[in-house]
């Protein structure tokens, strides 16, 4: 069976301590810009923006 080659793994990376924390999945046809999320960072223990990269 073929795997579905519009939804890509993309890395979250925290803004303040700049750790990459999370791995995700977004579509890539819908969302074409760099996704940010609101995150739990365990190094800064507070939520904050992680941004996608590449």
């Amino acid at each position: 069976m073929a795997r579905n080659d519009k939804r890509v793994h993309v890395t979250l990376e925290c803004t303040t301590c700049k750790r990459r924390n999370y791995i995700t999945t977004k579509n890539k046809v819908n969302d074409r810009e760099r996704i940010e999320m609101k995150k739990y960072c365990r190094w800064e223990r507070t939520h904050t923006v992680h941004k996608e990269t590449r």
